[in-house]
């Protein structure tokens, strides 16, 4: 199981943090889970085009989670040619009738699929890139999760939980990903909750929200939906996770000095491997004990 960080900030524009995206390569399934905006390009800065992209999950419709879902799903459809499956997509409710409003007919992207469909230069073009036939429209295989669900597929699963996060305007998930080489946990975004700490039990690497100082929280209700870095690592150290790797990082945390009095202040309470996430990183899954000098 390959782990790697796509992007580890938040809605504010950043050129060094893109919004949140992760990928895992597990066999040859390649599942992306969130696509905020500018996670599309760490994706192809990885080397990994999108017609190798077999899954996405998305935790809650955030922009900065979703917002590059239409371009993985356009991209991969328009460069597959018809010679690779339809996309398996899972989120929560109502994600279903967003990707309507995305691809149906009425929808955004709707004008353009008729064109590339319809018009002789873009069938051409498909014709070109090995398609045969009619060019059909994508029809993305669309799962809307419960909470408690699990979805199994070539000897690997992931579980939704439902997480304390902007609700009830929306429904949020965590995701946990189970495979014979290790456990990939995902927060989405997420306050401190009992659902987290359970979903996170034990496993190989957590990857969750740091959102801000904990103390310097707006209101209470920030400090339900958005975890702080004293709270995270509580957190960690209960769950007895092996790894956790800090992200959705903010510009209050991302700072010389600031990124440094984390980890000390963290590494005070959690004791296992403790990541400061960035762009592109990779995350291995077995901690190798530190070499001797």
């Amino acid at each position: 199981m390959r782990i790697r960080l796509l992007g580890t900030g938040t809605p504010t524009p950043s050129l060094r943090r893109m919004c949140s995206g992760y990928v895992v390569e597990i066999g040859k399934d390649v599942i992306v889970f969130d696509h905020g905006f500018g996670a599309h390009h760490r994706l192809l800065e990885l080397g990994i085009s999108p017609t190798q992209v077999t899954h996405f999950f998305c935790s809650h419709l955030h922009y900065d989670h979703m917002g590059d879902y239409p371009r993985l799903l356009l991209t991969r459809w328009d460069q597959g040619a018809g010679l690779i499956p339809d996309l398996k997509v899972y989120g929560p409710p109502p994600f279903r009738q967003v990707t309507a409003a995305l691809f149906e007919e009425g929808g955004a992207f709707y004008p353009d699929l008729v064109a590339r469909t319809e018009h002789m230069c873009s069938v051409s073009l498909y014709h070109a890139r090995g398609g045969t036939g009619e060019r059909k429209k994508p029809v993305p295989i669309v799962t809307e999760m419960r909470p408690n669900d699990v979805i199994s597929e070539n000897g690997w699963t992931v579980k939704a939980v439902g997480v304390a996060h902007f609700g009830p305007q929306l429904t949020c998930y965590g995701f946990r990903l189970d495979t014979p080489e290790g456990s990939f946990v995902y927060s989405g975004d997420s306050g401190p909750c009992a659902s987290m700490e359970r979903l996170s039990k034990d496993a190989d690497v957590l990857v969750h929200m740091c959102h801000y100082l904990s103390g310097t929280e707006l209101c209470p209700e920030f400090a339900e939906s958005c975890m702080g870095h004293i709270e995270l690592a509580q957190m960690g150290q209960k769950a007895g996770v092996k790894t956790l790797v800090i992200s959705h990082v903010t510009e209050q945390i991302d700072q010389p000095g600031v990124r440094e009095r984390v980890i000390r202040e963290m590494a005070e309470i959690y004791k296992g491997n403790l990541v400061f996430g960035e762009d592109l990183m990779e995350i291995p899954t077995k901690v190798a004990p530190a070499a001797l000098l």
